[in-house]
């Protein structure tokens, strides 16, 4: 062989290695450009972020959520197949990228979510989407997810300018019936559903379903180089805002993100009804007890700085027997601050509110909520005491609320007993770092 065929031997050779490499890139591409041919299942935890969003820094904080509270009754056969849920979720600090955990815990079949969105709302309390705000969520780096029964997801970060003290829209969209639905009940919000798949809509016309719950979704996570942290609110009625103004994020958690300058990331644990030590009805329950709950509500949130515990009432007025044990609520309260302290996470409890005039007052349960008050302010159950007893009632008549701060059944608040509440959060337990005594 000539060195002149050599040559163009070898050339040849290079070229067709250059060719097939090519092909083999082409392939590849194409092959990551149809994500929908893919699907994940997870139980839970957490998952890569999407490599697809931008770079950012920052901490991830919890800027909302919300405690799944049962299964919605009537979805039990389809749940909400061929229908996209719009839920409006009203932000506490905000950032640069989003993360979205989604909940099927109630469920009895897998939920197969074939797309999900979240977004900045054009208005408060509207379904369309401002222009250019609209992001597809995925999960592993794929659009679809299948959520087992009793399970959770966490969505792939996804960059997007979220603001605070603002709503925000997360929509999802499922094909197969999945019920019954894992719901949100008193939402105080009022949320849209739509026929077909509008997920990435950013119009609300399809929209012409309001609904007063939240479906699926169950927290909203940001990353900020601003906010210091999460605050976690866990609560029965008086948390979760019952008797607040629909739609004017009135609840006491929302009052207190805006007394925190919107630095802390606050998340809603609040479930109207529930009790501290005892489930509600059903498997798994309905409002299961806040010692049952506290670890996926309240410890399981990002970087949180404090838990704020407001729960005890429930379990004195809902006591079968007429006859609550003081001491049994405080040793709940008690247990609940020593898994916090293992974590390294200090408590702020509040002292049982009044409730003379109510349909369940007695002198009885009277008796337990002072004795239970009493071993709160002797300051040694938590890290820091919020005398909600001393900031609510009556001056005149100290077993009953203050009438201007009364939502009218002598149990719950308006708007200005709840922000009465907020205000009464002393802010200087998060600004001076306090520590919980482990």
């Amino acid at each position: 062989m000539t060195r002149r065929h050599a040559c163009a031997l070898l050339a040849a050779f290079t070229a067709l290695i250059i060719a097939v490499s090519a092909g083999i890139y082409l392939v590849a591409r194409q092959a990551s450009a149809r994500p929908e041919a893919r699907d994940t299942s997870l139980s839970g935890g957490r998952v890569p972020h999407n490599p697809a969003a931008p770079a950012s820094t920052g901490t991830w904080v919890g800027s909302w959520a919300a405690a799944p509270s049962g299964a919605e009754p009537g979805t039990e056969p389809t749940g909400f197949a061929g229908r996209s849920v719009r839920n409006i979720v009203h932000t506490s600090a905000g950032g640069s990228a989003a993360r979205v955990t989604l909940s099927n815990h109630y469920g009895q079949l897998p939920l197969r979510i074939t797309s999900a969105s979240v977004g900045v709302a054009a208005r408060d309390n509207a379904a369309e989407a401002l222009p250019d705000t609209l992001r597809p969520l995925t999960f592993s780096g794929v659009p679809a997810v299948t959520v087992p029964p009793g399970g959770q997801v966490v969505s792939d970060a996804v960059a997007l300018r979220v603001p605070a003290d603002g709503d925000l829209l997360i929509t999802t969209y499922s094909p197969t019936p999945s019920g019954p639905v894992t719901y949100h009940r008193h939402a105080r919000q009022i949320s849209y559903v739509a026929t077909g798949d509008h997920v990435l809509d950013p119009r609300a016309l399809a929209y012409t379903e309001p609904t007063p719950h939240w479906r699926y979704v169950t927290a909203l996570d940001v990353l900020s180089k601003d906010a210091r942290g999460t605050v976690v609110v866990i609560g029965d009625s008086l948390t979760d805002g019952i008797t607040s103004t629909t739609g004017q994020n009135a609840r006491w958690t929302d009052v207190l993100a805006e007394r925190l300058d919107f630095r802390h990331g606050v998340a809603n644990a609040g479930i109207s009804g529930n009790q501290l030590l005892t489930d509600g009805l059903g498997r798994p329950a309905d409002s299961p007890s806040g010692l049952n709950r506290f670890e996926r509500d309240a410890l399981s949130r990002p970087n949180t700085k404090a838990v704020v515990v407001v729960l005890g009432i429930n379990d004195i007025l809902r006591d079968p027997d007429g006859t609550p044990d003081p001491a049994a609520v405080t040793a709940g309260l008690r247990a609940l601050v020593s898994r916090a302290h293992a974590r390294g996470v200090p408590v702020v409890g509040a002292t049982l509110m009044p409730f003379g005039g109510h349909t369940g007052y007695d002198a009885v349960r009277e008796s337990a909520r002072q004795a239970v008050n009493t071993e709160i302010r002797r300051g040694e159950i938590f890290d820091a005491v919020l005398d909600l007893d001393a900031a609510l009632r009556d001056p005149y008549a100290p077993r009953r609320l203050a009438g201007h701060l009364d939502s009218g059944d002598h149990l719950h608040l308006n708007d200005a007993g709840y922000r009465r509440m907020a205000q009464r959060f002393d802010t200087g337990v998060l600004s001076r770092g306090t520590t919980a005594t482990l």
